[in-house]
């Protein structure tokens, strides 16, 4: 044991040493190590193109983060993370995340179409990952695999979810598995907030025979002068009230 470990609690040490998560466990030697680590140390040092995904790692591992704010070597406003309060260790996480099977994955696929449940995209099964729709740091593990409770989510639209459900009061200190089945993260088709902000989000794909229409709208918007989401507002604004 080294000297910087030596005034950790005996717990903490133990269950850090039973992490095998990759990703976490390069986040915790590194904040043993210098004190912290910071999103541009995740990506640029370690290679992670989605940092916090990796903090979340730490966190499901049982281990709590603190989230802080600094500087980048450019100038942008970037997160710190350092160990939180350790007496709030959830020791019974020492696992991590159970792992799905192919099977419970390919009967999803099914049932969600082969969709992204966000933005409705459709992909091959090997692009689309299982998530909890409450997520694991707020109400851990789900004791029954039953399908209800589970979506599958395109990588984009995970790492928005991701940042998203992060930056919300609910998974930071409410922890109230209902607020996340209230929001669009975890209902899309019907929710009554976004991370506990009373937002309403609308995720649209184009593919294949559809993209001319998307390329024709984006001309329009760019001879008007208008970003092309405020343009496609206006559009259903103005055939909202012709409809009235």
């Amino acid at each position: 044991m080294s000297e910087e470990q030596t005034h950790y609690p005996k717990e903490f040490l133990e269950l850090i040493q039973s992490i095998t998560n990759k990703r976490a466990k390069i986040v915790i030697d590194h904040i043993l190590k210098y004190g912290s680590i910071t999103t541009e140390d995740i990506e640029k040092t370690y290679g992670y193109s989605h940092p916090p995904r990796a903090a979340r790692d730490v966190r499901e591992a049982g281990i709590p983060l603190a989230t802080f704010k600094t500087k980048s070597q450019e100038g942008k406003s970037i997160a710190v993370y350092k160990f939180g309060n350790l007496t709030e260790l959830q020791t019974n996480r020492i696992a991590g995340r159970a792992l799905f099977s192919k099977n419970f994955k390919s009967q999803l696929y099914k049932l969600c179409e082969g969709k992204c449940q966000i933005c409705n995209g459709k992909f091959e099964e090997r692009y689309l990952q299982v998530d909890h729709r409450v997520p694991y740091e707020v109400s851990g593990e789900t004791a029954d695999k039953e399908y209800q409770h589970f979506m599958l989510l395109c990588g984009s639209c995970n790492r928005a979810k991701s940042w998203s459900c992060e930056h919300c009061q609910n998974w930071k200190h409410l922890k109230k598995p209902l607020l996340c089945m209230e929001c669009y993260w975890g209902s899309p088709d019907n929710y009554s907030h976004i991370a506990m902000e009373q937002v309403r989000r609308l995720d649209l794909q184009w593919s294949k025979d559809e993209v001319k229409y998307y390329d024709a709208l984006k001309i329009i918007a760019k001879q008007n002068n208008i970003e092309l989401p405020i343009f496609i507002k206006k559009m259903i604004e103005e055939g909202t009230k012709n409809k009235k």
